[in-house]
């Protein structure tokens, strides 16, 4: 049974396609609230994600962005009265995967959820990272070390990839507000010192010094294994 996570905050377009898809055989998860999509996409499992393009707080366009610039690698697709060719490319560009404007044929939605369908059964190689006695699965967003599973905030996980990608070499700060933050530039140096301590703590905590990660005075971040 394909699991879909839907975001629409319209009561009643929500309800009906809710109830649409649980009646063709989807197991269906529904929000409101596009400040939940990143969220509940990074750590549930879900086949397909049905994204509002106007959401509250978060629109499903930059919940998709944010998503994309994460890592995420299922399937998308767009819903929105937006239909303007510039429209279309904006959505497509941010990450989706389809688009689909309102208001639509339910049969169309569902061949299009059969079309990602297929392409998101494809198996998708994991790819792994061994730092030390660490182990970062890139695929699952998962850090471990050896049995033990270190629990990380979506950002901390972002924040310790970039660092392992680039091992051994400094990752000046404003590079890494660019690529963890993006256009947020609510963000300090202050904020991203106290991710760092975070991080240090949590793997202290399970390690005996294997990996540490090094403040470069003036210029930024290393890890070093």
């Amino acid at each position: 049974m394909m699991r879909i996570l839907l975001a629409e905050d319209d009561s009643r377009l929500g309800k009906l396609i809710e109830y649409m898809l649980v009646q063709n055989k989807f197991n269906v998860e529904w929000i409101t609230n596009g400040a939940d999509i990143f969220e509940y996409a990074m750590y549930s499992e879900y086949d397909i994600l049905i994204l509002d393009w106007m959401m509250p707080n978060v629109s499903g366009l930059e919940a998709c962005r944010q998503l994309r610039e994460a890592g995420y690698e299922r399937a998308i697709i767009m819903l929105t009265a937006k239909d303007t060719v510039e429209d279309r490319v904006m959505g497509l560009d941010a990450g989706a995967d389809d688009y689909l404007v309102k208001p639509f044929e339910f049969d169309e939605l569902l061949a299009r959820l059969r079309a990602l369908g297929r392409r998101s059964t494809q198996k998708i190689q994991q790819e792994v990272i061994e730092i030390g006695a660490f182990t970062l699965n890139r695929t699952t967003k998962v850090l471990m070390r050896k049995d033990q599973v270190i629990q990380l905030s979506p950002r901390e996980f972002q924040i310790f990839d970039l660092l392992a990608q680039n091992l051994g070499v400094v990752v000046p700060r404003d590079i890494i507000l660019d690529r963890i933050w993006g256009l947020e530039r609510d963000i300090t140096s202050n904020n991203i010192d106290s991710y760092m301590k975070i991080l240090r703590k949590k793997l202290m905590e399970v390690d005996d010094g294997s990996i540490a990660i090094k403040t470069v005075r003036g210029i930024g971040y290393r890890l070093e294994a």
